[in-house]
């Protein structure tokens, strides 16, 4: 026996204590490599970002957090001499929910022409639950790795619009939908689910899409969403923006303006896809390739 160890393997000895710190460092290695191994693999990742990655590597995109929609009417009256009424973008009224009272917007203007009684009728018109936000970037080509991601969560992804700004031009670019029939100047969009739940919007590279130019100012705009919460809501009060064009300039309404009349309170709100939810449909929705038929079928 080797008598430079003589009397060293008692409790509490130097080598005792060397030997347990190098077990404890090996085994928390071996559970960080098994943990990290598991994130490779869809069937066995447990963070959001891994799961929704990898469920991009086979074309699948996770649904977004669903605005609850309700419908309203309402008429605006006084026009007499006025060719087009806009409900501006953005906040139109309040309502009251279950439990708290919630902001309902619309993503995109609604134009109505008066009638000859000088009466604005908005009939039947739909409103989102959420606020309505706006997110501008620049375009900086020196820049190689080059992100536009929005700095909310709780995103309804279907209220996203996109413009972009060149040379005093202003352009919109529409969600892309399917590759087909895609040019070069195309101009689309695409979103994907980045980290923490949030969204990041990338365009085409000149040969698929068009490419925004260096320096172009790119204006997202978009709903944030409370989902599920914002359902039954009723008994709205309009707080939106009316204007119509005089002389070049727009002038606000902010007189004539009926009740509003809850013709659907709001339902369809939604969460964001959860986790297991992902794991389920991405991989037979790539199987399927979005197809009706399948060899599986016969």
């Amino acid at each position: 026996a080797n008598t430079n160890f003589t009397d060293y393997d008692f409790e509490g000895s130097n080598l005792s204590i060397i030997i347990d710190a190098l077990a404890y460092n090996t085994y928390t290695t071996a559970y960080n490599t098994n943990m990290a191994a598991n994130e490779c693999f869809l069937d066995s990742a447990t963070l959001r970002e891994n799961v929704v990655s990898l469920a991009r590597n086979i074309g699948y995109v996770p649904r977004s957090r669903r605005s609850a929609r309700a419908r309203i009417t309402f008429n605006v009256s006084g026009l007499t001499g006025t060719s087009t009424l806009t409900l501006n973008a953005g906040l139109v009224c309040n309502g009251a929910g279950r439990n708290s009272n919630y902001i309902f917007s619309i993503p995109d203007d609604i134009s109505i022409t008066p009638n000859s009684q000088g009466i604005a009728s908005f009939n039947d018109i739909s409103i989102y639950e959420g606020n309505y936000l706006t997110k501008t970037f620049v375009v900086d080509s020196s820049q190689t790795n080059e992100r536009y991601i929005l700095p909310n969560a709780n995103i309804d992804t279907s209220s996203i619009r996109v413009e972009v700004e060149e040379n005093g031009s202003t352009q919109v670019y529409n969600s892309y939908t399917n590759i087909f029939d895609v040019k070069a100047e195309s101009r689309l969009f695409l979103f994907q689910e980045v980290d923490d739940e949030r969204y990041q919007i990338m365009f085409g590279d000149n040969i698929v899409g068009k490419k925004p130019a260096n320096g172009a100012t790119i204006t997202v705009t978009y709903i944030v969403t409370n989902g599920q919460d914002g359902n039954d809501a009723a008994n709205f009060n309009f707080a939106g923006r009316l204007t119509y064009i005089s002389g070049g300039v727009d002038v606000d309404i902010t007189s004539g303006i009926s009740l509003l009349t809850t013709t659907q309170s709001s339902e369809n709100g939604d969460s964001i896809e959860s986790i297991d939810n992902i794991k389920y449909l991405a991989p037979r929705v790539y199987a399927s390739q979005y197809r009706a038929v399948t060899p599986n079928d016969y």
